[in-house]
């Protein structure tokens, strides 16, 4: 059958046991309104406090607001799948939501290789810092993140739309992610691609640990570590499950496991990063005691 065919596709989804589905529903309802809640203060306090209105911080608004995004992209729909029993979706959406999702979370990865960036020029070169990291520096790097984002998406769904499917629309899966959706088709297309994609920019990081470990002081490497922390936590959080979600051998058994790794970097990754950032950065407890404080005093002015 080829794809023109193909007016829908069924999601298998996480589990048969109604039960379970409404414990997941209620524990992905939590970490979705914790995910909106903590990206959202993080864009709002880095945006009030001018204290935060650096390229470290620009960069991280950018950060939670593709996480805040991409979130949106799969997490509604699967609360939805969850209450009902009804798992269909259509062919335009499904490649939609594949479009917006390797849109965003392509534009996440090229920014967080930005952020690298700039740590390894604040680590190495402290006194040019503000000239390398300009403003037009900052804007075209955050730029050039989601251009990259949008080729990549774009290319990735226009290659599949060109799929042919065989025998199923069943995708094994929650969501119309790459690897189920390729495992359906007779064409012999292989996610080398995007194992490349992800290896490369890891080069960024390796660079930055290079970078800290040549210095000569203890402290000046503590201090970069310090410096480095929470982004160095945060890519190692991400590209750690993709790394395991991509490069691990496929069998009849691996979309389970799947399921798994995509439900940790889909849902879990957007919640918990505002937490490592504002959790592990005493300029971002300022910044919101400082906002806290503006906010309880105005309120009290107008009382």
């Amino acid at each position: 059958i080829n794809n023109t065919h193909v007016s829908e596709f069924i999601l298998t989804g996480l589990t048969d046991s109604e039960a379970t589905q409404r414990i997941l529903f209620m524990l992905f309802l939590l970490i979705y309104l914790m995910t909106v809640l903590g990206n959202a203060v993080m864009m709002l306090i880095i945006r009030l406090d001018l204290q935060l209105h650096t390229p470290m911080y620009f960069f991280l608004s950018h950060l939670s607001f593709l996480d805040l995004s991409y979130s949106n992209v799969i997490t509604p729909k699967t609360l939805g799948n969850l209450l009902t029993s009804t798992r269909y979706i259509s062919y335009m959406n499904c490649f939609t939501q594949i479009y917006f999702f390797v849109f965003l979370a392509g534009t996440e990865c090229f920014l967080l290789s930005s952020m690298a960036f700039d740590r390894c020029a604040a680590i190495r070169s402290p006194l040019r810092y503000p000239i390398v990291m300009s403003t037009r520096s900052c804007c075209s790097l955050v730029f050039g993140s989601y251009l990259i984002g949008f080729v990549d998406s774009f290319f990735t769904v226009l290659c599949m739309s060109r799929l042919d499917f065989c025998d199923s629309n069943v995708i094994h899966h929650f969501f119309c992610d790459i690897s189920p959706i390729l495992a359906l088709s007779c064409s012999d297309i292989q996610s080398t691609e995007i194992i490349i994609f992800i290896l490369a920019v890891l080069v960024s990081y390796i660079f930055i640990l290079a970078t800290i470990l040549r210095m000569n002081s203890a402290k000046s490497r503590l201090k970069a570590f310090s410096t480095c922390g929470s982004h160095l936590t945060v890519i190692v959080i991400f590209y750690g499950t993709l790394f395991f979600m991509y490069v691990q051998p496929k069998s009849s058994d691996s979309f389970d496991t799947d399921k798994m790794a995509s439900l940790f970097y889909t849902l879990v990754i957007p919640m918990l990063n505002p937490m490592i950032y504002s959790l592990r950065n005493k300029e971002v407890k300022n910044a919101l005691t400082r906002t806290s404080s503006i906010a309880y005093g105005s309120s009290q002015g107008r009382g």
